[in-house]
């Protein structure tokens, strides 16, 4: 079996095609610069690719897609370059098992194995069944150091590892594909429907959240305003480290994430909008004020830009696309407080709310008490 394997800038998602077709030669240099390309892998007679590769090494990433004989991508599968530059750590995978022919890309309803793995050895692999209501099984996998890493072929070597998928049974003969015309130079002007690599979540509109009168959206509610901020109180970080992370979780490693602030004392501002829905219970249109955000205000400058903030284990080139960096929670709480006083602070929030004893303060030195501040649905752990 013959394939065909062309070259490219990028490659277009919604048209299922190269963007900007290069050489062979081109795509060595821009592999050797760590910029982005794809390779693309063809049967002749067949409409859809046999599989992409992705590459973008300056992001340590290398990904693969699998397509099947009717242009549905049937497999996913994200690798990462990391401290060992001779292999590749198969770090999230995605496989579709459709049904049937007719089943559109990406059902909901498809079955679809989900497999994360870690460098440390931890992993988990999540089965979705078939139908809406089907569940998901999750199970830790069991996988050898071989079936974790892969070694990392030179350019121009890597093999098709999708042949087993396409059920080929010898190693097939590769031809590269002419290139009609020169890509041209640069890496802007590509479609917003082209791929790019793996980028974590970025921020919202922080500031726009404090500021009143700004127009936000929470995705449900289309038309919200934000109010003045309410100011929740004050806090003490004599340490000069801020901890951030969820107070009712294992907590003997102290906080989950840190960040180092001048020593002082420090308002906290919670955030506010107001909107108006449909009330089925009421039977009628509603207006509420209800807090978005809380915020500790280290400077009265506004911020320029915003960064995540890491734990110490977070590792940026393991995140895929749109994870967050952020600390476990059994109940939607999470704290701002002093990291040098979190153990007997800690201390105080069991005893406040999870012994419930009676006449216990919120502390102006760290953590609230009776009064957790709260993380909003969907923001739990990672």
């Amino acid at each position: 079996m013959v394939v065909e394997v062309g070259y490219a800038q990028a490659w277009d998602l919604e048209a299922c095609a190269p963007w900007r077709p290069m050489s062979a030669e081109e795509a060595r240099e821009r592999d050797a610069a760590g910029l982005p390309y794809v390779v693309v892998y063809r049967e002749s007679g067949r409409k859809a690719p046999l599989e992409v590769r992705l590459v973008s090494w300056r992001d340590h990433y290398v990904g693969l897609w699998v397509y099947d004989a009717q242009g549905r991508r049937t497999y996913d599968l994200d690798m990462r370059l990391l401290d060992d530059p001779s292999r590749l750590l198969r770090r999230y995978s995605v496989g579709w098992y459709y049904t049937g022919p007719e089943m559109a890309e990406f059902d909901k309803a498809c079955p679809r194995i989900t497999v994360d793995l870690f460098p440390d050895g931890r992993g988990r692999r999540t089965e979705k069944r078939q139908g809406q209501g089907g569940g998901s099984y999750v199970t830790s996998p069991r996988l050898r150091d071989d079936e974790r890493w892969m070694d990392r072929p030179t350019f121009g070597e890597w093999p098709l590892l999708s042949a087993q998928v396409h059920g080929l049974t010898e190693p097939p003969a590769f031809e590269v594909a002419e290139v009609a015309e020169a890509a041209e130079p640069g890496d802007g002007g590509a479609p917003a429907t082209c791929w790019r690599p793996p980028r974590p979540a970025q921020p919202g509109p922080i500031n726009e959240l404090f500021r009143p009168g700004a127009r936000v959206t929470d995705g449900y509610h289309p038309e919200m305003t934000v109010v003045e901020p309410r100011r929740a109180g004050t806090l003490r970080v004599p340490s000069g480290l801020l901890a951030v992370s969820g107070p009712d979780i294992d907590h003997g490693n102290g906080p989950r994430i840190t960040v180092p602030v001048p020593p002082g004392e420090y308002v906290l501002d919670e955030a506010r909008v107001r909107f108006s829905y449909q009330c089925e219970w009421r039977d009628a249109e509603v207006t509420t004020t209800e807090p978005t955000a809380v915020r500790l205000l280290v400077s009265e400058t506004p911020a320029a830009t915003w960064e995540m903030a890491l734990g110490p284990d977070d590792d940026p080139r393991l995140f895929i696309e749109q994870q967050i960096a952020g600390f476990d929670t059994d109940g939607a709480t999470g704290c701002f407080a002093d990291a040098g006083s979190w153990d007997p602070l800690i201390a105080l929030f069991e005893r406040g709310l999870i012994r419930e004893e009676p006449d216990l303060e919120t502390s102006r030195a760290g953590l609230p008490t009776p009064k957790a501040l709260r993380v909003p649905p969907g923001r739990r752990g990672r």
